[in-house]
């Protein structure tokens, strides 16, 4: 039966989107000139702006935090330094804490990337993205593969940081203003967890502890300076807040490098106090734990929404804590249910109880890798070695939207009704933002 007009003209559009799949993987030419990509910064947000003492044209920071689930966006005020503007619950992030090493496992990268204008991709079937720049130098020194990482909307994940559609619409907009306004390159600090005291002792007998010490020498740099640190990487591994004469190359030994003496007291004295805590919180009886996932998590604003996430399934039973023994082993659970039913019987009477010794002693408690039991008030060694420094001011320039965005070989996002929606003004309760200053 021949087509009338109709079809034909439906057939022929169906041959011109299939075409345009097959050319390029990220792009969805349904959304060309949509607009998502020019809409203004919200009000609410601007008026946040000024209430720190910044501008939708200042620099901009990101920080993320795959435990936590949360994507945080610092700007420069007038004196040069950062402040928090908002922090956005993580709608979905996939693998495990921990890095990214090859392509295909899912991991979303932990370690410090730039972000170009030519990265932002407006065009994106995940409503807006921008690649975060996997692999760095870092990840390429040690061969990590792979590539496509992106922080995106739509929330679906397969190693990328997924937002909801809303809330990419803002953090693009917030991105390209800073872009517009002179920024080079934004700095986004990727961690597997927000480095308190606590954290580091739970983790402290994880086998990627000496990589996440790294990243946080490069977290304290921040912290104490509320600047943009430097970055590069020499001998394999990161250097901050450093500069250096000679070339600098990843593979190789780091150069004579130059640093600031007072920046580096600073950090010094807080990684001391952070190395304090850690040392008294294992006395105290915290249990060295490795923390595992189905497939990554979400953060907790966003539960009950599981027909709007990528693979709702593995989020169902949350992450696991696998207590682990003084060699970082897991505790067989055979093993803690005899140690449980032992313990109970051997427990004293409630009348002696008062005199009994307190279980949680600093004998009792597992070997630190900080090696601080036994010896907490002398704030023990150094984490990481640190190289301290300054670097050069970036000339302005103007955003740059490519007809062909990057990257162009990551999976398209599952097929939902809400990826092809306009967020309107009022975001949803999963949406909600904090503040912190």
């Amino acid at each position: 039966m021949p087509l009338n007009s109709w079809g034909k003209r439906l057939f022929a559009l169906s041959l011109a989107v299939a075409a345009g799949a097959l050319a390029t993987a990220c792009e969805d030419d349904l959304d060309a000139g949509s607009g998502r990509s020019l809409r203004p910064i919200p009000n609410e947000t601007l008026a946040l702006m000024d209430k720190i003492g910044t501008t939708e044209s200042a620099p901009v920071l990101i920080r993320t935090y795959k435990q936590e689930a949360e994507l945080e966006i610092w700007k420069m005020k007038s004196d040069g330094q950062y402040a928090l503007l908002k922090s956005y619950p993580m709608c979905r992030w996939s693998g495990q804490l921990g890095p990214k090493t090859r392509e295909g496992d899912r991991q979303v990268p932990e370690g410090f990337y730039t972000i170009a204008p030519g990265q932002m991709n407006p065009n994106s079937h995940y409503y807006l993205s921008f690649n975060v720049g996997y692999p760095n130098a870092y990840d390429r020194a040690l061969g990590r593969t792979g590539g496509a990482i992106m922080v995106h909307g739509v929330c679906s994940s397969a190693g990328c940081f997924s937002m909801t559609d809303a809330q990419i619409g803002e953090i693009y907009a917030i991105a390209r203003e800073a872009f517009n306004g002179g920024q080079r390159a934004i700095q986004m600090q990727s961690f597997p967890f927000r480095m308190t005291a606590e954290n580091l002792a739970k983790h402290r007998l994880d086998p990627n502890m000496a990589f996440w010490k790294e990243l946080k020498t490069g977290a304290d740099h921040f912290e104490v300076t509320k600047a943009e640190p430097s970055v590069m990487v020499c001998g394999k591994h990161y250097v901050f807040g450093a500069s250096a004469d000679g070339e600098v190359e990843a593979t190789q030994p780091c150069p004579t490098l130059q640093r600031d003496d007072q920046v580096e007291a600073d950090v010094a004295a807080k990684e001391s106090s952070d190395e304090t805590a850690v040392a008294a919180l294992v006395a105290q009886g915290v249990k060295p734990v490795r923390v595992v996932y189905q497939d990554g998590g979400q953060n907790a604003a966003f539960a009950g929404h599981e027909n709007d996430v990528s693979d709702p399934e593995a989020l169902a039973s949350g992450p696991v804590e696998i207590p682990l023994d003084a060699s970082g082993k897991p505790v067989p659970a055979v093993v803690k249910v005899a140690s449980a039913d032992a313990q109970a019987k051997a427990a004293p009477a409630p009348a002696a109880a008062a005199n009994a010794p307190a279980p949680n002693s600093a004998a009792a408690a597992p070997p630190s890798p900080f090696g601080f039991v036994g010896k907490v008030a002398d704030g023990g060694q150094s984490m990481v070695k640190k190289w301290f420094g300054g670097g050069a001011e970036s000339p302005a320039i103007k955003v740059f939207e490519p007809d062909q965005p990057i990257p162009t070989d990551a999976p398209l996002p599952p097929h939902r009704a809400a990826a092809l929606s306009v967020p309107g003004p009022q975001a949803s309760a999963a949406d909600a933002t904090s503040t912190r200053q």
